[in-house]
C-alpha cells in the first residue's frame, strides 16, 4: 500500500528536478547568439563611439559577439522603442542616456515608459556639457557672454543638436538663471551644429565634452565653463559655471545600457558584472578619458533609481524654463 503512495511522489519529485535542471541548462546556455547593443542616435557621435568600446570588451568576456546597430530618430525616440518592444531574452539591450531616460518624456508623447517597460542593466560613463563659443564671436568669457546678448536686440544666436537635445535644454536652462538673450539655432546632430559655430555662423553652443574635445586646440571655438559638477580631469583649467556663480546649470550627459522589462534577472546580473568589468578595464578607462568621459558602473537597482529622478528633475526643469520642442 505504501508503494503505491511512493511510486507517484517519487515521479513528481523527478518531473520536478528534470523541470529545474532543464530551467538552469537554458540559463546557463545564454548567450548562444550575437547581442545587440541598438544605440538610438546616428553613427560618428558620442553615444556610438562608446557603445562599441563597451561591445567590444563585453564580447570578448560573454565569448559571443556584442554588435552595436544605430536606429537614429526623434532624438532617441525611435531606437528606444525598438527596444521596449524586443523580445526580452537578452539579445536586444538599448545604449540609453540622458535624452531617451531623462528629458524626452517630459518634451515628447512617447510610446515607451523610460521606467517600466526596461529593465536597468547598469550606468556606463559621464560627459560633461561645455559652454563654447565661436572664436569669430569676441566673446572672452561667461560675464562677457551675458552682457553683450542683453545688448543685442536680437541676441547671440546659440546652436544645438536638435530640439529636445542636451544642449538645447542646457542652453534654455542657462537662458532662465542668467537671463541671456539668446536664439535657438537647430541642427539635425551635433556634427552640423559644432561645424556653424566652429564657422561662426551661431555664437555659442553647449556641446557635450565629446563633440567639441577634437576642436578645441584649433583656437577656432573657446571653452568658456563647464555645465557640471565639477572640472573635468581632460580640461582642468576651464571652471564650472557653479565658480562663476551661475547657479543651478549642472548637466552632466549620462550614458547607460537597459534591456527590455521582462528580462530574466540572472541574464541582468550577468550584463551587469560583465558592464562593470570591462569598465574598470585600464584600456576602456584610458579611451574613454580621450574622448572626455568618465567611467561609472552601478548596480541595476541604483540606476533604475537614477533614472526616475532624471524623468522627474527634468520635467520640473522643462516645465519651468518653458522648453519646447517646436
Amino acid at each position: 500500500m505504501q508503494a503505491s503512495f511512493r511510486v507517484p511522489a517519487i515521479a513528481a519529485f523527478v518531473t520536478a528536478f528534470t523541470l529545474s535542471l532543464g530551467a538552469v541548462s537554458v540559463q546557463a546556455a545564454w548567450p548562444e547568439r550575437p547581442i545587440t547593443i541598438v544605440v538610438p542616435t546616428a553613427p560618428g557621435g558620442g553615444n556610438d563611439a562608446f557603445a562599441r568600446v563597451i561591445a567590444q570588451k563585453m564580447g570578448d568576456s560573454l565569448k559571443q559577439s556584442v554588435v552595436v546597430v544605430n536606429k537614429a530618430g526623434a532624438q532617441g525616440a525611435i531606437g528606444s522603442e525598438y527596444v521596449a518592444r524586443a523580445p526580452a531574452d537578452g539579445y536586444t539591450i538599448l545604449f540609453g542616456y540622458i535624452a531617451t531616460h531623462g528629458i524626452n518624456p517630459a518634451l515628447q508623447k512617447l510610446r515607451y515608459d523610460p521606467v517600466k517597460d526596461f529593465k536597468p542593466i547598469g550606468l556606463l560613463a559621464s560627459s560633461p556639457t561645455l559652454l563654447v563659443v565661436s572664436s569669430a564671436s569676441g566673446i572672452t568669457s561667461v560675464k562677457d557672454l551675458i552682457e553683450k546678448s542683453k545688448k543685442d536686440p536680437k541676441g547671440l544666436s546659440y546652436a544645438s543638436a536638435g530640439a529636445g537635445t542636451a544642449p538645447h535644454v542646457t542652453a534654455e536652462l542657462f537662458k532662465m538663471v542668467t537671463g541671456a538673450n539668446m536664439l535657438h539655432v537647430p541642427y539635425k546632430g551635433s556634427a552640423p551644429a559644432m561645424t556653424d559655430t566652429l564657422a561662426g555662423t551661431t555664437q555659442v553652443m553647449f556641446p557635450s565634452l565629446f563633440s567639441a574635445y577634437p576642436h578645441l586646440a584649433s583656437g577656432r571655438i573657446k571653452a568658456l565653463a563647464l555645465a557640471g559638477d565639477k572640472r573635468s580631469d581632460v580640461l582642468k583649467d576651464v571652471p564650472t559655471l557653479e565658480e562663476l556663480g551661475v547657479k543651478g546649470v549642472s548637466v552632466p550627459q549620462w550614458y547607460a545600457l537597459f534591456a527590455p522589462a521582462g528580462t530574466d534577472d540572472a541574464i541582468v546580473d550577468r550584463l551587469n558584472k560583465e558592464l562593470n568589468a570591462a569598465l574598470h578595464d585600464p584600456e576602456v578607462i584610458a579611451k574613454f578619458k580621450e574622448q572626455g568621459a568618465e567611467t561609472k558602473s552601478s548596480t541595476p537597482q541604483e540606476l533604475g533609481e537614477f533614472v526616475k529622478s532624471e524623468v522627474a528633475r527634468w520635467r520640473k526643469v522643462v516645465e519651468a524654463a518653458k522648453i519646447t520642442t517646436e
